[in-house]
Order: C-alpha cells, then structure tokens, then sequence
C-alpha cells in the first residue's frame, strides 16, 4: 500500500505531465481560460488515464510482450507483438475519449459546448500517450502500481491546468504589459509554477 501511495504522490508532483515533461500543453494553454472548462477538462483527462494506463498494462503483459501470450498456450513462448504497442495503445485511448464524449454530452451539455473541439482531442493528447509510454518504460510490477501512476498523472495534469486557470482569471484585470497578455504571461506563469514544482523533488520517496 506504501508502494502504491509512492507511485500516486511521485507521479502527481515529482513527474508531473506538464511541469516535469510538459506534455499536454495545447489543451493546457488553449482550455485554461475559466475554472469551470478547466476542471470539466481536468477530470476527464483523469478519467482517460485512470482506464487507459491499466488497460495498456494487461495488453502489454497478456498479449504484446514476448512471451506474453504462453498462457494461451506454450508454443507462443517466442511470439513478440510489442511492435503493436502504439496503435494499441492508440486505439484504446480513442475509444476511452470517446466514452468520456458521450458522458458529457448527456450529462452536461454546456460543458460538452464549452471545451469544443479540444475534448475529443484528448485522444491525441500527448499526455494520455505519454502515461501509457511511461508505464512501459517504467515496468511496474502489477495493475495496482500502473492504476496508481495513471491516477496520478491525471491528478498530477488536472492540479496544473485548474491551478493555470485560476491564475488567468485573476490577472485578467491586472496591470500587464501589452506584448506579454494572453498566452506570452501564461507561458511564464507555466515557468514559474513548473520551478515551484520543482522543489517537491525534494521529497522522500
């Protein structure tokens, strides 16, 4: 349970998506202009990874990896499918992004208006690939540890954009130099905000 506890925190603050690999970032700039949007995103992004990380998890280890596929039968010992891993990978992050689309359709069309085009783009959010990439690199020894890191990276994600967010609405009003409004305070905001996360590396895992 510590283990799991680590891996959560870690991916949340220590390897964040957008301030450790700044993955993300379209969504990231283009949706954080209001709270509400933001966290509407946030949650999905969340949803998205919570599924996926732990599904690509079981395709890589029952199906792709060599080896993976002996408890079919023995003789697949030598079979390799890892070249798939991408477009598996893919696919099941376009049919998780297409579940979340539905949902928020039904449940909450003004949402659904308000994030546009850039919910169905979750699917090629280089942060939803990025944390399925990262759990094969990563090699966790079980589905808890990868639905831990997925959890967190999508936690990690949703802090950054909502936190962005309400930075935005409160200096929209602000005194600021006219090259750097919109996206030019942003980009340095997303510097100060990623040096600060910078010190949770500092922490002991």
């Amino acid at each position: 349970m510590e283990n799991l506890v680590n891996i959560f925190v870690k991916s949340v603050f220590i390897d964040n998506m957008i301030f450790a690999y700044f993955l993300g970032m379209c969504s990231y700039l283009a949706v954080s202009k209001t709270v509400k949007t933001s966290t509407g995103l946030g949650i999905a992004v969340i949803f998205v990874l919570g599924f996926t990380v732990p599904v690509d998890y079981l395709i890589e280890n029952f199906l792709l990896k060599e080896g993976a596929l002996t408890w079919l039968d023995p003789s697949f010992a030598d079979v390799d499918l890892s070249f798939l891993s991408f477009i598996i990978f893919i696919a099941v992050i376009a049919s998780m992004v297409q579940l979340v689309e539905m949902i928020i359709e039904k449940f909450s069309p003004a949402l659904y208006s308000s994030l546009g085009i850039f919910l169905p783009l979750i699917a090629v959010n280089c942060a939803i690939l990025g944390g399925s990439l990262f759990m094969q690199e990563r090699a966790y020894n079980n589905i808890a540890e990868a639905t831990a890191f997925g959890l967190g990276s999508g936690v990690g994600w949703f802090l950054a954009i909502v936190g962005i967010a309400a930075i935005r609405e409160k200096i929209r009003y602000s005194n600021i130099p006219d090259p750097l409004k919109g996206l030019g305070i942003t980009f340095i905001i997303t510097g100060l905000m990623g040096i600060a996360f910078m010190g949770f590396m500092g922490i002991k895992l």
